[in-house]
């Protein structure tokens, strides 16, 4: 299993990955590796040999690509044809095999994290540990070696614990994803879930839902809510009681935008908004747009419908959504 740890900068998740690594004391607790806790005051090299970890810069020694994948085969006693054999065969499988007798300190930042990553592969280890080890990588390469990872990954299937702030990096590796903030893990789940049930607005928002309303719950009848939010009354789709105060979670594509004059156009959605466009963002082939709605809105369109729709700033514009579309989380 591979678990994606993901939060903003300064949540923890790096001094998490040195304890579990046994870098680290915890100031509370203990840290168990298969049933057995780990003693800090004797040595903890025969758990560290059973782990292996790869950091945001790749450490590399003053020496060949070669002498850095084998660095670690001499403290697991591996006998120099064995070490020869591990890392003629990562470093062929990484794509640096080419790169041999090449000095380190000549190296691209990607080449070097491969060589990163070869070094602890070689090791076989029982868990693999991974440090933002992409952070410092130009797109291009980091998406390619993200694609070449996961493959290694799900063939390998070496147990896997990966940190990082990217949130699309997660979704590709993680099996489970947990969210850490401020040192605390918030959630663990499967992705299509911790995207979809965030347990707290903080979560919500860390994954990607960028319009979250706050309001309370006036009335009820067969599962559909009636929420009033800032003078607006919306039918939501959800579970509480009259007089819970609630907030609805909204992703940007959660939401429909169409020229005002639509607004009497008929649509399955249950609820529209009329308001103004407060920004425009470009966005590749989409455009974010912030709407005031007397609440604030953000939603996703391509580019082209932005054109087709002439949207501008202070343009009047509907915004429709579903009673199904939010995700609600009533106030702790």
């Amino acid at each position: 299993e591979l678990l994606a740890i993901i939060g903003p900068n300064g949540a923890g998740k790096s001094t998490l990955l040195r304890v579990l690594g046994g870098l680290e004391r915890p100031a509370q607790g203990r840290l168990v590796f298969r049933g057995t806790p780990v003693e800090w005051r004797g040595s903890r090299l025969p758990f560290r040999r059973r782990i292996a970890t790869v950091f945001a810069e790749p450490l590399l020694i003053d020496a060949t690509v070669a002498a850095n994948v084998a660095l670690g085969c001499r403290f697991h006693k591996l006998s120099a044809d064995e070490a020869r054999r591990r890392s003629q065969s990562w470093m062929e499988r990484l794509s640096i095999a080419h790169l041999v007798n090449r000095q380190a300190r000549t190296l691209s930042s990607g080449e070097a994290q491969r060589t990163s990553l070869a070094r602890a592969l070689v090791l076989e280890p029982e868990l693999l540990l991974l440090d933002e080890p992409f952070s410092s990588l130009d797109q291009p390469t980091r998406e390619s070696l993200l694609v070449e990872l996961d493959a290694i990954l799900q063939s390998e299937r070496i147990t896997t614990i990966f940190v990082t702030h990217d949130r699309t990096e997660a979704l590709l590796l993680g099996d489970r994803l947990a969210v850490m903030m401020e040192g605390r893990i918030l959630q663990v789940d499967l992705p299509e879930r911790l995207l979809r049930a965030p347990v707290t607005p903080e979560v919500a928002r860390f994954v990607g839902a960028e319009t979250i309303l706050s309001g309370r719950v006036i009335d009820q009848d067969q599962g559909l809510l009636t929420i009033e939010v800032s003078g607006h009354k919306l039918a939501i789709a959800g579970e509480a009681k009259i007089g819970d105060a609630v907030h609805l979670c909204f992703r940007p594509e959660d939401f429909t935008l169409a020229p005002a004059e639509s607004v009497t156009a008929r649509s399955s959605a249950r609820n529209h908004l009329v308001g103004r466009v407060v920004h425009l963002t470009p966005m590749g082939a989409l455009v974010r747009v912030a709407v005031d709605c007397g609440v604030p809105i953000i939603a996703h369109v391509t580019r082209s419908s932005a054109e087709e729709m002439e949207l501008s700033e202070d343009r009047p514009v509907l915004v429709t959504f579903k009673a199904s579309s939010p995700h609600l989380l009533r106030h702790a």
